[in-house]
């Protein structure tokens, strides 16, 4: 079974470090900030770490450590 939900994160996140940071959602923005453990993107967004894990929810929050491994392999 595909996971679509982690192949999400790992695309936003992807594309976020390429430089597409602005144009994803606020969602978008706060896990990919999370994959790629860029507090200064949560700051500038005014959010905490505890304020941007509840708003991604525990589906995508579940996911936000496999999306990170898979990233630092590239």
């Amino acid at each position: 079974m595909t996971d679509h939900v982690l192949i999400q994160i790992v695309s936003k996140a992807r594309h976020a470090r390429e430089g597409g940071f602005n144009v994803l959602s606020t969602g978008e923005k706060l896990a990919a900030a999370l994959v790629l453990n860029r507090a200064d993107w949560l700051a500038s967004m005014n959010y905490t770490l505890a304020e941007a894990i509840e708003r991604v929810g525990p589906g995508w929050l579940a996911r936000i450590p496999e999306a990170a491994r898979i990233l630092e392999s590239e």
